[in-house]
C-alpha cells in the first residue's frame, strides 16, 4: 500500500522552515528507515536536561522512560489553542532562540489505562518517525512532569482546514485539486513510512500560516499506527465536501 502513489516531486509543495531543512532522503533509505527505538529528548541533545530532578514517585507513576522536567525552563507557556478530549494545546515559546511552537499538554490523571499509556507512547514515536516529511506537522520533543505529558511542536497558525472551507465556502478546481495533492502527498508520506493515520479529516490538516495559499499541516496521529508486515487493513479517508465552481 506504501507504492500507491508515485513520490512527489519536491517542487510541488513549498515549505518554510525554521532552520536549514534536512536532506531528502533516497527512497531505499525512507524504505529502511527503522522507527526511533529513543524518541524523547536526552540530556547528550538537550543540556538543560542534565540537571533535571529525578522522580520521587515510583516507575508507574512515569509515562516516558525518561525523569521529570519543567518544561518551563525551556518555554514560556502562552494562550491556549485548542482543547481536545485527552489534551489542551497552547502557544509556547522557546526562551533561548524566541521562536514560537505549539506545546500539547496532557494531563496524566486521564491516562488512566494501559492502553492510552502505551497510545501517548505510540503517537510521540510515530511523530519524531514522520518528523521532515513534507506536510505533516513537524515534532520538537516531549517532555514529562508531575501532573502533564507534553509534545512540542512546529506551531501551525492558519487554523484547521476545516474552517478554511466554511469560510471560503467554494473553491476552483485548481484550488481544491492542490488541497487534494496535499492531502494525498500526506497519505503516501505515511505509508511509505510504514504508517497509517486512521483519522483523517479537515480538522486534523493545518494551514502553516494565514496565506491563502499556506501549504497544509497533518497533524494528530493519537489514533495512529505502525503498519505491521503480513497484516491486512481496511483505510477509510473521511472526504470533505468542496463546492466548486
Amino acid at each position: 500500500m506504501g507504492h500507491c502513489f508515485s513520490k512527489p516531486r519536491s517542487n510541488e509543495i513549498t515549505i518554510n522552515y525554521d532552520s536549514p531543512p534536512r536532506p531528502r532522503r533516497t527512497q531505499q533509505q525512507q524504505q529502511h528507515r527503522p522507527p526511533p527505538r529513543y524518541p524523547y529528548p536526552t540530556p547528550n541533545s538537550d543540556p538543560s536536561l542534565s540537571s533535571a530532578p529525578s522522580s520521587s514517585f515510583g516507575d508507574q507513576s512515569r509515562i516516558l522512560d525518561k525523569p521529570f522536567f519543567d518544561i518551563k525552563a525551556l518555554y514560556t507557556l502562552e494562550r491556549e489553542l485548542g482543547r481536545g478530549q485527552f489534551g489542551i494545546t497552547r502557544l509556547c515559546t522557546e526562551k533561548t532562540t524566541g521562536r514560537q511552537y505549539a506545546c500539547k499538554s496532557i494531563p496524566k490523571r486521564k491516562l488512566i489505562k494501559k492502553k492510552q499509556i502505551a497510545d501517548v507512547k505510540r503517537e510521540i514515536l510515530i511523530l519524531q518517525h514522520l518528523s521532515g516529511q513534507p506536510n505533516i506537522v513537524e515534532f520538537k520533543g516531549a517532555y514529562e512532569d508531575w501532573q502533564n505529558v507534553h509534545l512540542v511542536m512546529e506551531l501551525c497558525l492558519g487554523g484547521e482546514l476545516f474552517d478554511r472551507i466554511t469560510a471560503k465556502g467554494s473553491y476552483s478546481e485548481s484550488e481544491a485539486a492542490s488541497i487534494f495533492r496535499q492531502i494525498v502527498n500526506v497519505v503516501h508520506a505515511c505509508h511509505f513510512m510504514g504508517v497509517m493515520h486512521r483519522d483523517l479529516k479537515p480538522e486534523n490538516f493545518l494551514l502553516a500560516n494565514r496565506d491563502p495559499k499556506a501549504p497544509l499541516k497533518a497533524t494528530d496521529f493519537g489514533l495512529s499506527v505502525f503498519i505491521e508486515e503480513g497484516h491486512a487493513f481496511v483505510i477509510s479517508l473521511q472526504s470533505a465536501r468542496f463546492s466548486i465552481h
